[in-house]
């Protein structure tokens, strides 16, 4: 304290302000902790050693690790492994000295905690889905054992070697007959037995790249038999993977849209791990209490512009506003000048001039706008616009869709103080929490920004007040189509017309945006965490800034530098909240929501 005592008189000689003892000390805490807490090593090597063995099990080729889910699904003893890494970690958890750590080791002592039981629980289904499926694959601890020859480069004759591959070739063949005559298998058990097959065949690519041409009686005996099991594995697999095509086509219509609903359990499982202390009906009435507020405004812009209830008609002539081709990025870097200019003007945050220097750009495919109909950000904006190779139609739908007053609204999320500067900021504070990361926070945070602008009153003109009140309506409809999707209610179809109608997007643009949901590599929650995290740091904004308890800029630089850490974690760390080890999420911080 004697130290903190002369820190707040020299505080005092230099600025004239006597801070009091209390908000030096935590001042002092902040500043020691900004970079890492007392549980910084432990996380770092938890990571790593999950890296460990992941990296050391995982299938291996020439060219390097595979990394795609579909060719790593994992080993056995794999999953043992990482489970022993697991425990041995919850009793390091369990030894820590709790009750004397910083806010900020406590919150990291959650964090790890709640991923490493997320771990736990996920490797037990996993073991269990497996097993389930065991009988489909009689040939897999034969795979396994040569993949384990490889890791240590174990000698075995060549001719010995072959035979096992014939041997696991007629088995493979044999499963094969076996599974046309079966229809019992569920869509989630047919999408984890391809993932099996495919880590097999890569496991057995790896055991046979690295002895060929190396080890004389291998060259000799196993390329024919290798050839064999490995395009029987490739068939298997691909019985699978028609088997579960044929089960979508049944289930839903005929876009080629592949997801897989989770169901209400699963939803809730998994925000639950999110920290989000809502159920699935509940975010639904959420959406539609935020589709309101949207519906008042909206009504009130269309009616400045002429067009009165029809609010339709007033988007139709935004969306043909569009600037013309080849103009798009000096459209993007003017609007991302004109928030900037806005943001500085009302004093919200501190940007380093290298972070408004390094941000870039580029265009995206032809092919990549079939699932990202609008534009993308982080390290660099990836701009959306037509293409030479896209037919006159999908020309237009993405020029409208992407015209200067839906563009407007969403520039910053992607760039400056969304993506861009979360990239910037992220990689220089407690970038150690990388793995505890969530959307709610990735998305929440650029979302929180639109918000925050519309509430400042950047949107000035009934035209810019609609640009960004179509990207609002847009994350209320993610919540709700994809929730009502998840949980069973709803068809890719039913979810594409919904936003037509309900949203006003351009027929194309919503297949790519359903698409993208359900059929890319989002987590089920993805398009549910952007609206819903931006709610979250709006309702503590309102608990910290609007009460007068920080300003704007301390909020904002307090807020980025805990990293991508779900939402009430960074609430817990700016309030100091009182936490324990057990610690569960029970933050409301939406109050509209009927209590069930």
């Amino acid at each position: 304290m004697r130290n903190n005592l002369i820190f707040c008189t020299l505080f005092f000689i230099s600025f004239g302000t006597l801070l009091s003892p209390r908000l030096c000390a935590q001042n002092s805490t902040s500043s020691l902790y900004e970079q890492t807490s007392e549980m910084g090593t432990l996380i770092v090597g938890y990571e790593k050693d999950v890296d460990a063995i992941n990296d050391f099990y995982y299938p291996y080729s020439v060219g390097g690790y595979y990394s795609s889910p579909l060719t790593t699904f994992k080993s056995p003893v794999q999953r043992k492994r990482l489970q022993e890494i697991n425990n041995g970690y919850l009793l390091k958890l369990k030894a820590a000295n709790f009750n004397t750590f910083s806010i900020y080791g406590k919150v990291d002592y959650v964090l790890l905690k709640k991923q490493i039981e997320a771990s736990v629980l996920l490797l037990n289904q996993e073991e269990q889905g497996y097993k389930s499926l065991a009988k489909y694959f009689p040939f897999a601890d034969s795979v396994y054992g040569l993949e384990a020859l490889r890791r240590r480069g174990t000698y075995k004759d060549g001719a010995l070697l072959a035979a096992e591959l014939n041997a696991t070739a007629k088995m493979i063949d044999s499963a094969s007959l076996d599974l046309k005559k079966t229809n019992k298998l569920s869509s989630e058990q047919l999408t984890t037995a391809s993932a099996i097959t495919l880590s097999l065949k890569h496991r057995l690519k790896g055991f046979y790249q690295f002895y060929m041409n190396y080890e004389p009686t291998f060259t000799w005996w196993v390329p024919k038999p290798y050839e064999k099991a490995d395009i029987a594995l490739g068939n298997y697999a691909k019985q699978f993977s028609a088997k579960q095509d044929s089960l979508m086509a049944a289930k839903h219509d005929k876009l080629g849209i592949k997801g897989l609903p989770i169901g209400r359990d699963e939803l809730i499982r998994q925000l639950n791990v999110e920290m989000i202390p809502y159920t699935p009906e509940q975010l639904i009435q959420l959406a539609e209490k935020e589709f309101e507020f949207c519906d008042t405004e909206l009504l009130k812009a269309s009616a400045e512009m002429g067009f009165g209830k029809d609010w339709k008609k007033a988007q139709e002539k935004i969306k043909n506003s569009y600037v013309p081709l080849g103009k798009q990025p000096e459209l993007i870097v003017k609007l991302q000048d004109d928030a900037l200019a806005f943001i500085k003007a009302n004093d919200l945050i501190e940007i380093p001039a290298l972070a408004e220097e390094t941000w870039g750009m580029v265009m995206m495919s032809a092919e990549r706008q079939l699932v990202n109909p609008f534009f993308t950000g982080g390290r660099e904006i990836s701009i959306s616009y037509p293409t030479n190779a896209m037919e006159e139609n999908d020309k237009l739908m993405s020029m409208r869709g992407n015209n200067p007053y839906f563009s407007r609204g969403t520039v910053q999320h992607e760039l400056l103080p969304g993506h861009h500067y979360q990239y910037y900021i992220n990689n220089r504070y407690k970038s150690y929490r990388e793995s505890f990361k969530t959307p709610f926070s990735v998305e929440g945070w650029p979302l929180y920004w639109e918000l925050l602008l519309y509430e400042k009153g950047f949107a000035k003109t009934p035209e810019e007040k609609m640009g960004m009140l179509f990207w609002r309506m847009h994350r209320c409809a993610r919540i709700l189509f994809s929730l009502n999707y998840h949980l069973g209610k709803w068809t890719p179809q039913q979810c594409i017309d919904f936003l037509v109608d309900r949203v006003g997007h351009e027929r194309a643009n919503a297949e790519g945006e359903v698409r993208r949901s359900f059929q890319g590599n989002y987590s089920p929650l993805y398009q549910v965490a952007y609206l819903t995290g931006g709610l979250q740091l709006f309702a503590l904004k309102k608990e910290l800034v609007d009460s007068g308890k920080m300003s704007f800029k301390q909020f904002h630089d307090a807020v980025i530098k805990e990293n991508l850490i779900p939402v009430e974690m960074i609430r817990a760390t700016l309030i100091n909240q009182p936490i324990t080890r057990d610690f569960t999420t029970s933050w409301k911080f939406y109050d509209k929501i009927a209590k069930p």
